[in-house]
């Protein structure tokens, strides 16, 4: 029996380029699935930090300019992890400064219709009858806005493969103006409510959803959410009419790099067997961080955007009282610059107590995770979210809000949970600012209960968010629509 062919098409991959949990999951899930025995390969714009990395490789196919996209070629080279690697290279549209998506400045690139535009389309090419290359994939894997149109492109291309898309945050949409299509080179025909119309836009996102085969989500609980008002931006008639094809799978984390035993960012390695190591990697964040050496002060641990999904100005706001508990607070991140100045004015109020590194910084992120005592992530809403997953592995219990990905991967601590050996962290509903102090408050005061504390670590660090669960997951979402293609065929 033959390999399953899929081509995974995504705008970032981990560690080539990264913006966000996008990236985390496009490098980890092809890989996961590639030692499933997958023939995996992933399709990406050829930013520069990509072609600075991607050593050995060779063109493979040319594409002559189409409607208003320029020309491109395809590049094919190979992951670190030896997972296929196939980079769409055009100068006019990805070789600039600059992220992914924006400009030095912070600005959205003004021609990013066509920039993600070109990736769908070539993306719906090489699915398709009309692939210039030799290998074509049984299943074309599309991922957020950005390779939305995809599908959309492949319901007008003969013999398209069948499309799965992922939607890791829906809150981003890829909304333009009506009269990018003609540029796009779609049919006018599909700007309607039943295609890529978007209340008089054209939307990338809704194109995905309205003419995949299938639809996933990043977490079971999340799925739920975006079929409702709050969380569906607009979208959530479209997904419950699809609800029988809307699969939500939980994210897993690289469990090779992050791994309390062998972390290569850590003063002292350790792990469940042995913890003695993870009151040494606190005080030395405490060091790193200037915090006072008190080792009997729970440290509260924070690895975030600083936007308001996330909850940050919640957390800012209650640190005064926080202070009085009492207990150590350590932040990293960027994000909104009112937040980052709160964060710096709280570490200049109370010194040795809050400490506040604006940026970002990756041996700093591992070493909040293995120092902090408890991790605090009270998220407004989460797809799916990592860090809650990594505070876990590394013994530090999370506090999380109820929502998405964080309600699926975190057991609220109580003592029929203690007892049977799930409980893994501190979950509190209803977002707001008391609701948050007492979760905090529970937490510090379970810290001082040493005894239960160990349990708890204990429990939090045997739960297993390896990948190769979720690639099953997801190879059973590819194997259903396969089968109902084949079915509709047939038929």
């Amino acid at each position: 029996m033959s390999k399953l062919r899929v081509l995974f098409a995504t705008s970032e991959v981990a560690p080539l380029i990264k913006t966000g949990g996008l990236a985390d999951v496009s490098g980890a899930l092809p890989a996961a699935l590639h030692r499933s025995g997958v023939d995996v390969r992933i399709l990406l714009p050829g930013y520069p930090k990509v072609l600075e990395q991607l050593g050995p490789h060779k063109v493979v196919a040319s594409f002559d300019r189409w409607a208003g996209l320029p020309a491109a070629r395809l590049l094919s080279g190979t992951m670190a992890n030896h997972v296929p690697l196939l980079v769409l290279d055009c100068p006019v549209l990805y070789q600039r400064e600059g992220g992914p998506y924006q400009n030095t400045a912070g600005q959205d690139w003004p021609d990013n219709a066509l920039r993600f535009g070109l990736l769908s389309r070539v993306a719906a090419l090489l699915a398709s009858a009309e692939t210039p290359l030799s290998w074509r994939p049984d299943l074309l894997h599309c991922n957020d806005w950005q390779t939305g149109l995809a599908p959309a492109y492949l319901h007008f291309i003969p013999g398209g493969a069948p499309t799965v898309i992922t939607i890791h945050n829906l809150a981003f949409q890829g909304n333009f103006p009506a009269e990018i299509i003609t540029e796009l080179g779609l049919p006018a025909s599909c700007f309607s409510v039943e295609g890529v119309e978007f209340y008089g836009n054209l939307s990338f996102l809704k194109a995905g959803l309205f003419y995949s085969d299938h639809i996933t989500t990043v977490s079971p609980n999340y799925a739920k959410e975006i079929q409702q008002e709050e969380l569906g931006f607009g979208m959530q008639g479209l997904l419950s009419l699809r609800s029988a094809q809307l699969t939500g799978i939980l994210n897993g984390i690289d469990t090779a790099e992050w791994n309390p035993l062998t972390d290569r960012y850590l003063t002292n390695n350790y792990s469940h067997a042995r913890m003695f190591g993870k009151a040494l990697n606190k005080r030395a964040l405490q060091n790193r961080m200037g915090l006072g050496l008190e080792s009997g002060l729970p440290l509260l641990g924070v690895v975030s955007r600083f936007t308001y999904q996330k909850g940050v100005d919640l957390l800012l706001e209650i640190a005064p009282r926080l202070m009085e508990l009492p207990v150590q607070l350590a932040m990293l991140g960027s994000g909104e610059a009112a937040l980052q100045e709160a964060a710096r004015a709280l570490s200049h109020r109370y010194p040795g107590r809050i400490a506040a590194t604006i940026g970002f910084d990756e041996a700093l992120s591992h070493q909040i995770e293995a120092g902090a005592d408890i991790f605090v992530m009270p998220s407004r809403f989460e797809p799916c979210g990592l860090n809650q997953m990594y505070s876990q592995r590394y013994g530090t219990p999370p506090i999380v809000h109820a929502t998405g990905g964080l309600a699926d991967s975190v057991v609220d601590c109580t003592p029929e949970s203690l007892k049977d050996g799930t409980a893994s962290g501190f979950v509190f509903s209803d977002m707001d600012a008391d609701n948050l102090h007492a979760a905090i408050r529970r937490a510090v005061s379970m810290y001082f209960d040493q005894p239960h504390w160990k349990i708890l670590r204990k429990n939090c660090m045997a739960k297993d968010f390896s990948w190769q669960t979720s690639a099953a997951a997801y190879l059973e979402v590819y194997r259903k629509v396969l089968s109902q293609r084949a079915e509709h065929r047939n038929n």
